[in-house]
């Protein structure tokens, strides 16, 4: 189906931009809650705090399902590359606010409390999260997790039922094996039974 075709060949950005959904609601919260409280005047550290605790969401989210079989580094690399590509994601995503912000004037008492606080949704969260968004997901997979396949899903034996058990504890008693051949087996032709079942 063009559904099953579509996500084996796109499953990982899929995964990603879920838990880039994810990571912007955590980063939206975090971030509204820190400027209606202690941050009201500091608009962008607000942002970038909250995209900081986002970013560890971020990772271990990526490296446990959205790259789940991607690796190629040890993990003291893979790490410390991540955070340097989300630190540049961070920086990427204030741009559009500090724009909006300090370069087109949309703040009080320029324009008034509701301008301000659209004009910071759309550029900061909308345009800024989008923007680092992308820049993520190329970096992630060309320098954080490069190899496919380097951590391949571990197959699980499947456990022996009863049946097989039983067949362990009792095998099959063949001619091959016993020199006997069990009662209601074809006998080959010219062979006969002797009186302990051996053939003759």
């Amino acid at each position: 189906m063009l559904l099953q075709r579509m996500w084996a060949k796109h499953h990982e950005a899929a995964k990603f931009f879920v838990v880039g959904g994810i990571s912007f609601l955590v980063t939206t919260g975090i971030n509204f809650a820190l400027k209606l409280t202690v941050l009201h005047e500091k608009p962008v550290t607000a942002l970038a705090i909250a995209t900081t605790l986002s970013t560890v969401l971020s990772y271990v989210l990526n490296r446990e399902w959205s790259f789940r079989q991607r690796g190629g580094r040890e993990r003291r690399h893979e790490a410390a590359m991540f955070f340097a590509v989300s630190a540049l994601g961070i920086m990427i995503n204030l741009i559009p606010l500090g724009v909006s912000r300090y370069v087109f004037d949309l703040r009080t008492p320029d324009v008034s409390r509701p301008v301000q606080e659209i004009a910071d949704f759309a550029s900061g969260i909308i345009a800024g999260t989008l923007i680092a968004m992308f820049f993520r997901l190329w970096a992630m997979k060309r320098f954080v997790f490069p190899q496919p396949q380097a951590r391949p899903r571990r197959v699980v034996p499947r456990q022996s039922g009863p049946r097989s058990r039983r067949a362990l504890r009792h095998p099959i008693m063949t001619k091959a094996t016993t020199g006997v051949i069990p009662p209601g087996s074809p006998r080959p032709e010219g062979e006969r039974l002797t009186d302990d079942g051996t053939h003759a």
